[in-house]
């Protein structure tokens, strides 16, 4: 059997990071990047500088895994993950895996975002970090892994992985509606969508993150 590492960048050690943990297999590594420092026995902490790119890479650095399993500290796994991934380590060894999304909120524009974002991964095969991603170690090695970036990360790894190596699950992934209750739907979707503008004109990562 293929050996998986799950790697999880967070800046705090939450209740919905450890309802996380409590489904996933032993070999976790944590790369924390906030203010406060953590230690738990029965898993991998690194404490690092933030910045999800540079926090994914660190995490992959010292995977042992064959297979690397990317989340976000507030995922959460719907019963059959595990198998999906088995099945995709059988059936697609050469391609990397995301999951189809859904939010934890009730209500037309969660469905509507779901949508979209089902009709982004169709057509362009752009799939989000909240989404996970699954994928072989030597596929990893082979592009270079994780870019230290501040954000569009997930954009840039997706786009070196190209849409002929990459698999789309239907299988689904829940993440956090927190950000897009906090600040509206419409107001999130828009600057999203005006950030990955940005990104695909060129510009700096460090230059969009001052509009994310």
């Amino acid at each position: 059997m293929m050996t998986i590492t799950v790697i999880i960048p967070t800046l705090n050690i939450d209740e919905e990071l450890k309802q996380l943990l409590a489904v996933l297999p032993k070999d976790v590594i944590i790369v924390n990047g906030g203010t406060d420092t953590y230690s738990f026995a029965e898993y991998n902490i690194i404490n690092t500088n933030p910045g999800r790119g540079y926090q994914m890479a660190a995490g992959a650095n010292f995977a042992k895994g064959e297979w690397l399993f990317f989340l976000h500290g507030d995922s959460k796994l719907i019963t059959g993950w595990w198998d999906e991934l088995q099945k995709h380590m059988k059936n697609e060894p050469g391609k990397a895996l995301a999951f189809r999304l859904k939010f934890d909120d009730v209500g037309f524009f969660p469905r509507l975002l779901e949508k979209w974002v089902r009709f982004r991964c169709r057509v362009f095969a752009l799939p989000y970090g909240d989404q996970g991603l699954f994928i072989s170690r030597e596929l990893y090695d082979e592009i270079g892994g994780y870019n230290n970036m501040p954000l569009m990360e997930d954009v840039d790894i997706v786009k070196r992985i190209g849409g002929t190596r990459l698999k789309m699950s239907d299988h689904v992934i829940i993440t956090s509606a927190e950000k897009y209750n906090k600040y509206g739907y419409l107001f999130r979707m828009i600057q999203n969508g005006f950030c990955l503008l940005l990104y695909k004109l060129g510009v700096e990562p460090n230059t969009i993150k001052k509009f994310y």
